[in-house]
């Protein structure tokens, strides 16, 4: 709680006084602790990942770890990047944030989501000085949604990272996939072969830091799939970062 009210507090408008803002994870009147879309009671059941974590995806471990370590959930994954960092678990109120942006057109937590990717220890440092690069949706779903999330939390992640931190889309998405949430590991990586692709004109600089953005790390299957096409490109250091893990 103590986090949250320190990095977190966005400040209430006249508005909010006469009209407290509804929590999107419970329902209940936001009049008190550091955000401004998750009530007092459901910002402290926010679950921030620090170390030790999983060098691949970022999921926590539990107890004493030394050196560094993939989780069971990277076995398998063959990583075209170097590390994955992630802000919070998407459970419970991390989950109903992350669903109210991308499904909701809920851009209003954005703000919330900009203080909890502060809050997160560690992080800013992570970010400083990259350029980072949003996994891009295709044409189609971004007319269809009005904007692409993973644009937006890379700007939220800028922010966090300072002066010298910059959004770059080098990447295009060139097929149409189905959605990703039914499918298993095998199948997502199958569903996103060949549908990333550098943009016409852009140009990846060797001696650049790149972070690959997106709003969740389920299997790796699309950060993986947008990291090979920037690693063919001539990406030589190149590391991800999410919202969240789950």
């Amino acid at each position: 709680m103590s986090t949250l009210l320190a990095l977190g507090r966005l400040g209430r408008t006249a508005g909010d006084l006469v009209f407290p803002p509804v929590c999107v994870h419970c329902g209940g009147l936001v009049e008190g602790g550091g955000l401004r879309h998750l009530c007092a009671r459901c910002g402290p059941l926010m679950t921030f990942v620090q170390p030790p974590h999983c060098h691949v995806c970022g999921h926590p471990f539990y107890g004493e770890m030394h050196g560094r370590r993939a989780c069971p959930h990277c076995t398998e994954l063959e990583p075209a990047f170097r590390e994955g960092r992630t802000c919070v678990l998407l459970q419970g109120p991390g989950r109903t944030l992350v669903h109210a942006l991308k499904y909701h057109r809920a851009l209003y937590v954005l703000k919330d989501i900009a203080a909890l990717i502060r809050a997160t220890p560690g992080i800013a440092g992570y970010l400083r000085g990259a350029a980072l690069v949003p996994v891009p949706l295709h044409p189609r779903k971004e007319r269809e949604r009005g904007y692409n999330q993973s644009r937006l939390l890379a700007e939220c992640f800028a922010a966090a990272g300072g002066a010298d931190t910059r959004v770059t889309e080098p990447l295009r998405r060139v097929i149409d996939t189905p959605t990703q949430t039914a499918f298993d590991r095998r199948a997502r990586q199958a569903n996103l072969k060949n549908a990333f692709a550098l943009r016409s004109g852009a140009a990846i600089n060797p001696a650049e830091r790149y972070v690959l953005i997106d709003d969740v790390f389920t299997t790796g299957s699309t950060l993986n799939a947008c990291a090979a096409v920037l690693r063919r490109a001539g990406c030589l250091n190149l590391d991800v970062v999410t919202f969240g893990h789950g």
